[in-house]
């Protein structure tokens, strides 16, 4: 059984919100369900991060998480032990994880690397613009 290195109170962030570009705070492109916003005082900037409790989400044009995150962005409203998925674009795009039931209160988080450059993008996804909401 692996030790979380940390325990992280959990958000999500997507494009469109509030103060939200399309710009991690290395000057990458987010990376809809692979970005993570830190406090680089408690997650270096440049972590590979394993979050177990992701593995099996849905991930953009198909699939499913295995669990890596990067953590290339920060944010004035993260302080301390805390963790900011990013989602994608629009609010819509939060729905998948919390249909899936995914824990919002706390996230055990592993240092597994670290990178350099910018996050990937996921194989198959698809172009990184904002699509329409779905209707309800």
């Amino acid at each position: 059984m692996m030790l979380p290195d940390w325990k992280l109170a959990v958000r999500m962030y997507h494009v469109g919100a509030k103060g939200v570009g399309n710009r991690d705070s290395l000057g990458c492109k987010v990376v809809p369900m692979r970005t993570v916003a830190i406090d680089p005082k408690v997650v270096p900037k440049g972590s590979v991060v394993y979050i177990p409790e992701t593995v099996g989400l849905p991930v953009p044009g198909g699939g499913v998480h295995d669990g890596m995150w990067y953590a290339s962005d920060t944010g004035g409203a993260i302080r301390g032990a805390m963790i900011d998925l990013f989602t994608g674009f629009g609010s819509y795009s939060m729905q998948p994880l919390m249909k899936k039931g995914l824990n919002l209160k706390t996230l055990s988080a592993h240092r597994i690397g670290e990178f350099k450059g910018c996050p990937p993008a996921w194989p198959n996804a698809k172009p990184t613009t904002p699509a329409p909401a779905p209707k309800p």
